[in-house]
């Protein structure tokens, strides 16, 4: 197996795993809305469902299936990319495995459920609150850093040296 390959669906499978277990639990645990603290008040779980995109953005009546169909045609456009996406390398691999590990976890939820994508993971300060996201919604930031980094350092970084031409 290539090395891309070694990293890319280990993390990609492990991602959609958790995301998906994490969310069934607190599904079964928590209510809706109800606040749990986890470590004092800056986290804190907090069961919601989301039926727009990120930051609860809304797109109209139809936004479950123009969500969908959005995420499958990124999926498509990463699977056409991923031989160019891996010769950044394994961080390139790793990137790309957990934008779409966290893409997969959340279409699953819209594809099982009219309530959206299930969020729980809520953190802040008192009443300063960051968004309520799920693993999946940090796989995707995550993975969207470690892509754009690994292209910045492919395309040469600070040394302005491309990396694959060494």
């Amino acid at each position: 197996m290539r090395s891309s390959a070694r990293v890319f669906w280990p993390f990609a499978s492990l991602l959609v795993l958790t995301d998906c277990a994490t969310k069934r639990a607190i599904e079964g645990t928590l209510p809706p809305g109800v606040p749990t603290p986890i470590v004092t008040d800056v986290l804190r779980f907090t069961l919601a469902y989301n039926p727009g995109a990120a930051f609860s953005m809304h797109f109209g009546p139809y936004q479950r299936w123009v969500l969908i169909a959005l995420v499958l045609s990124v999926l498509l456009f990463l699977a056409r990319s991923y031989r160019h996406i891996v010769q950044t390398g394994r961080l390139g691999s790793a990137g790309l495995a957990l934008v779409v590990g966290g893409a997969v976890g959340n279409l699953l939820d819209r594809l099982l459920s009219d309530r959206g994508v299930v969020d729980f993971i809520d953190v802040g300060i008192g009443a300063s609150r960051f968004y309520v996201f799920n693993v999946a919604d940090a796989g995707v930031s995550v993975g969207a850093a470690l892509l754009a980094y690994a292209f910045w350092k492919n395309q040469g970084g600070a040394s302005g040296r491309p990396a694959l031409a060494e």
